[in-house]
């Protein structure tokens, strides 16, 4: 029997979603429109609207969308914003972000994750996304940014992060060791980021930003 993705993407936002705390009314409404289904691998189409990660390539995986939706919140966009994502994964987040945002900018280290996500997006009339390949922690965008959504931990922020945000931007970033990851998000107070917590995680790092080994005598 067919599934009704309309139906359980509603179920999704009313009984996963919204009691996560998500009442933004904009991000409920990106997360009602957007299609997850065309965003999830074949083999778990018929879980794109579960309360759990899904694996994909490379041994990445897509977050629960509880965690997208208490993500997307937390950036506050605008209609007006301009809005840099590091970590494209399926390309899932990205069109949501594109929904709220102006524009927005996203890249990823894997060259197949980039290419496959444009696919996607341009499958559903997606273009206010730059997709880029690129390594995070090697990137230099040459621009400054409303909001930065950075979709794979960190063991600690890199400093360069904070060069992407535009004064008064907010940027949703999972940091700390796992099991225990905490997401927050971080805004410039003075001349220092600070960093609220929201909750507590456990996502993939990005690829470099794991936390060094600790070795004992």
């Amino acid at each position: 029997m067919p599934i009704d993705f309309q139906a359980a993407r509603n179920t999704m936002v009313e009984q996963q979603v919204r009691p996560w705390e998500v009442l933004d009314p904009r991000v409920l409404e990106a997360l009602s429109s957007v299609p997850r289904e065309q965003f999830v691998p074949a083999a778990y189409r018929t879980l794109a609207y579960g309360d759990l990660p899904l694996p994909l390539a490379h041994g990445e995986t897509m977050m629960k969308p509880v965690v997208e939706g208490r993500l997307l919140q937390a950036l506050g966009l605008a209609p007006g914003d301009e809005v840099l994502e590091v970590g494209t994964g399926s390309g899932y987040v990205t069109a949501c972000l594109a929904r709220l945002a102006r524009e927005v900018v996203s890249i990823d280290v894997l060259e197949d994750f980039t290419r496959q996500a444009r696919e996607r997006l341009d499958a559903l009339g997606v273009g206010n996304a730059r997709l880029e390949t690129a390594d995070a922690l090697a990137y230099a965008p040459g621009r400054k940014f409303d909001a930065v959504a950075i979709t794979g931990a960190v063991a600690d922020v890199p400093a360069a992060f904070s060069h992407w945000l535009k004064p008064g931007g907010r940027m949703f970033v999972v940091h700390g060791a796992s099991p225990a990851q905490t997401a927050s998000v971080a805004t410039w107070r003075g001349e220092r980021l600070h960093l609220e917590s929201l909750f507590e995680t456990d996502i993939p790092y990005l690829r470099g930003a794991e936390p060094v080994p600790r070795f004992r005598l």
